[in-house]
């Protein structure tokens, strides 16, 4: 064993250690950031790692480096802009972009070590087979994270067809395509023409599954590609020999697969419904949940101030609206005053509010809301009884009682948080527009139910101002 690569091993070692630190760190919100942190500098050191690997066995050209320097400059500055400045509201789009890239880069290594062989660091079945994973996982994970961020813009709609049937047997011909392809590479050791129709038919199948899912399983779909991502990336490392690419690949994959089921538990949804059953939207028309409002009533930010002045337990519920407004610093400083009022705050957290897994979580965590007060469904549904108000801000489907109390509804079985047994709920919308669903919300018409209608940034800043004027928030 050469002293480089002694070198390279220690450097790797030293990298999983930090990686599964900066992995556990980011189970609280206080130490996200620093893990975060700790975990790229893993990453970096297992990218110095392999480089001084293939600098004392192969030796790279100064032309070579330069290209490495390049890449790793213009890809930092790129993640510095994005990440100062894409807002909370398309972070989503971002993750699904980010699985994107995890994705390509996964295909671009496998494709350079089939194309160039001298590079692989294994040999034999081991090398193919791994290229044949890499190729196929990251070529989905890449054209599939892409149609996702695309969707998730509002640049791509589903065409009609794609919602047919026939949108299954022309993924079930591409995936065939990929198999052949495949085989094909296995059997002539890594050939041309079956690494290409495996490129291409797992590219097109990445695209004809992930175009006909709607807006309401995007979730899901976040997770499962941030999985593929992994798997992907898993492949990679058995192809160039990093052994944290292995690890940290395998991580995340089996990460992301549990998360798609936490997922899918919290949609009532399995993975197969999600992946070939369509939208969840596009089954509503079908089932139950129809029908007019027939006692909606409203009030002013002042009525509604008036009520949590005499409140001892506030619940807020935040949703995807409060993220489109970018209130929740606004929500933050409203809930300091009645913190200051001595009235108990809690959050309650659904497993899909939002548009990806734990878009409220780091919504609020951008606010400062401390993570004491952030309460998963299963622990807040018990207090709502014994809650005077819930502030409900741009939440639909996960509100809706309709989960519990409809059979024919294509919301029934899923688990909602249950904030119409509280005291007083008011909602805080633009207007009665349905969510993902596309169903009524049998909660806006309960006789204990207010809706405020408005822009949510603009509620809480016309609630803040009543509150303070009311003589709350004054020690």
């Amino acid at each position: 064993m050469t002293a480089s690569l002694i070198t390279k091993y220690a450097i790797e070692l030293i990298a999983v250690l930090l990686l599964a630190l900066g992995i556990k760190g980011l189970s609280k919100v206080r130490s996200a950031r620093g893990a975060n942190q700790l975990a790229a500098v893993a990453m970096g050191l297992a990218v110095i790692g392999l480089l001084i690997n293939y600098l004392g066995t192969t030796g790279i050209a100064a032309g070579a480096w330069l290209w490495i320097l390049l890449g790793t400059a213009v890809g930092g500055v790129l993640g510095a802009i994005t990440a100062q400045r894409v807002p909370m509201t398309s972070m989503p789009e971002t993750v699904a972009l980010f699985n994107g890239c995890g994705g390509m880069s996964s295909l671009l290594v496998a494709l350079a070590a089939a194309l160039y062989p001298a590079a692989l660091e294994a040999s034999g079945a081991v090398a193919l087979v791994s290229i044949v994973v890499s190729v196929f996982v990251g070529s989905i994970t890449f054209t599939g994270s892409i149609v996702a961020m695309a969707k998730l813009q509002g640049w791509l709609s589903t065409p009609d067809w794609m919602q047919s049937k026939l949108r299954h047997a022309v993924n079930i011909a591409l995936a065939v395509a990929a198999l052949v392809g495949a085989i094909e590479m296995l059997r002539t050791s890594g050939g041309a023409t079956g690494l290409w129709l495996l490129v291409v038919a797992s590219g097109l199948l990445g695209i004809g599954v992930t175009l006909p899912i709607g807006g309401a399983d995007m979730p899901v779909v976040i997770s499962l590609l941030n999985s593929y991502s992994g798997v992907a990336a898993a492949a990679a490392g058995f192809v160039v020999g990093s052994q944290l690419l292995i690890v940290a690949g395998a991580m995340v994959g089996a990460a992301g697969l549990i998360l798609t089921q936490v997922m899918c538990d919290g949609m009532n949804r399995s993975l197969v419904s999600v992946l070939f059953g369509g939208a969840l939207g596009a089954s509503a028309s079908g089932g139950g949940g129809g029908g007019e409002y027939t006692n909606i009533t409203s009030c002013s930010p002042e009525e509604c101030a008036l009520t949590l002045e005499a409140a001892e337990r506030v619940v807020i519920v935040p949703g995807y609206g409060l993220a489109v407004a970018q209130a929740q610093h606004t929500l933050r400083e409203v809930t300091r005053v009645l913190e200051t009022a001595g009235i108990d705050v809690a959050y309650a957290i659904h497993p899909v509010a939002g548009r990806m897994p734990g878009h409220m979580n780091v919504l609020l965590a951008e606010a400062d809301v401390p993570y004491e007060q952030l309460k998963e469904m299963d622990q807040i549904n018990p207090e709502f009884p014994a809650t005077d108000v819930v502030l409900v801000l741009g939440a639909n489907d996960v509100v809706n009682p309709q989960a519990k109390n409809d059979t024919t509804s294509p919301l029934y079985g899923m688990p909602v948080l249950d904030v119409q047994e509280a005291r007083t709920v008011f909602v805080v919308k633009r207007g009665m527009s349905a969510g993902y669903s596309g169903i009524k919300n049998d909660l806006f018409d309960l006789a204990n139910t207010s809706m405020v209608f408005g822009d949510a940034k603009k509620v809480l800043g016309d609630l803040l101002t009543e509150l303070k004027d009311l003589g709350l928030g004054k020690k």
